[in-house]
């Protein structure tokens, strides 16, 4: 290795282990901090969102331009960009999060045990989170603020496609914070693209992240996921299917599937697959394709699908178990709901999964044998965001079962601890 490389290396690792000291050093200030404090900080990061959205579109059309050169597109491209009303929106998401309960100090469980001890099982922060993060600038505010409102300092490493627009929506952040007297190192944003730096940020940062929260494509989660070296909140895929069930009504089955697939096609909760019920096949199916070809979406299909709908091409086991994340969907009938049940325990990634159906004996047999983070009953799987669940925003989509499932908003971003309260009591030998 050249003296300048090392010299790289060394000064991403000094920087990275000054920001996790800072953050373990902040989270005091932080925790400590009351709602009213906290709420004030969210409150006022929306406030010089909407002043500085000059700026912030201006970065972010650089941002647009420096990807499209190095030949990004679709839903890449899709994600990181910014437009007014999407500034509107993730502004109001801010005052969303700071309206909701306060998620600390929140007493789960109280008894009294016979020898008067009395115990109390109280929410608290979970500490430093680490969050590594592609092409999406809304993670950085929806993540610090989450972050805030739930009492924990935050370290974000965003992708190098949208770098200048993270850094002017962190350096909001960073303001509120000062302006209501805590700590800026409480939201830190990794200043270097080295890549060094997200390992050392799995690494744990000498023990100074408790948590990592992975969010982009396949590669950056599977690194996530198999490099740390503590607990991972996130999904690695999602592989989101829509059931028509044989009893569905035909316009909603349509509707559904065409905007659970299409509406934003980059987004995890996007459908990939779509399940037909054989009893339905040939009453929805040719209209069903119709729909997503006006739509702009390119179907893929098996035998019975390339039947019904004339300008799908062969689906191959691959298709199955793809996250397209683009105007490209996966056509599969089945036999009945056995069937389709089956599919989705074999291809499905446990993230969404929705039935569309006029039978409640089936939509309840739906909701309770599907084993993913979400499962809907006649509503698209684009649901799937903690925004839509009055959570106002969310850190991501978890699919694990260890601590939180499905969209994690700022309760999910909580432990706990015991209080006891006594009154001289001693354990007799």
């Amino acid at each position: 290795m050249s003296a300048a490389a090392d010299e790289t290396q060394q000064s991403t690792a000094d920087c990275m282990a000054s920001m996790g000291r800072a953050a373990r050093y902040a989270t005091g200030a932080l925790a400590g901090a009351d709602a009213a404090t906290r709420n004030r900080i969210i409150r006022r990061t929306a406030e010089l969102i909407r002043e500085r959205r000059e700026q912030i579109l201006e970065d972010n059309a650089a941002d647009k331009a420096q990807a499209q050169a190095s030949g990004r597109r679709g839903a890449m491209l899709d994600r990181l960009s910014l437009d007014e009303a999407r500034i509107d929106a993730m502004a109001a998401g801010l005052d969303a999060v700071a309206m909701l309960d306060d998620p600390l100090g929140q007493i789960d469980k109280r008894w009294e045990r016979p020898n008067g001890l009395c115990i109390e099982r109280i929410t608290v922060p979970l500490g430093v989170i680490g969050i590594v993060y592609e092409s999406r600038p809304n993670v950085t505010v929806d993540a610090g603020v989450l972050c805030v409102k739930s009492g924990n300092a935050v370290i974000l490493r965003g992708g190098s496609e949208c770098v200048r627009s993270n850094r002017q929506l962190h350096t909001c952040l960073a303001d509120a914070l000062e302006q209501n007297g805590l700590p800026r190192t409480a939201v830190q944003f990794v200043p270097t693209q080295d890549r060094e730096a997200v390992g050392l940020l799995l690494a744990g940062l000498n023990g100074n992240v408790d948590v990592l929260v992975p969010r982009g494509g396949r590669s950056l989660v599977e690194r996530v996921h198999n490099d740390a070296r503590v607990p991972v909140i996130g999904h690695l895929d999602g592989i989101c299917h829509v059931y028509l069930h044989g009893d569905c009504s035909t316009k909603m089955a349509i509707d559904i599937a065409v905007n659970a697939k299409m509406r934003r096609t980059g987004i995890c909760g996007a459908a990939e697959t779509v399940l037909v019920d054989s009893a339905c096949a040939e009453r929805v199916l040719p209209a069903l394709g119709k729909a997503l070809e006006a739509a702009g979406c390119s179907v893929r299909g098996d035998t019975t699908t390339q039947r019904l709908v004339s300008s799908a091409s062969t689906a191959t086991e691959q298709d199955w178990t793809t996250e397209y994340l683009d105007a490209i969907v996966a056509i599969r009938v089945v036999e009945d709901f056995a069937a389709a049940v089956s599919h989705i325990a074999t291809y499905g990634s446990g993230h969404t999964d929705a039935i569309v159906t006029n039978d409640q004996t089936a939509a309840d047999a739906f909701l309770r044998q599907v084993d993913s983070a979400i499962v809907l009953h006649n509503a698209s799987t684009q649901f799937a965001d903690g925004g839509e669940f009055g959570m106002g925003a969310e850190i991501g989509i978890a699919t694990g079962r260890i601590h939180a499932r499905g969209p994690v908003g700022a309760n999910e971003l909580t432990s706990y601890k015991y209080c006891v309260r006594g009154s001289g009591q001693t354990r007799p030998n």
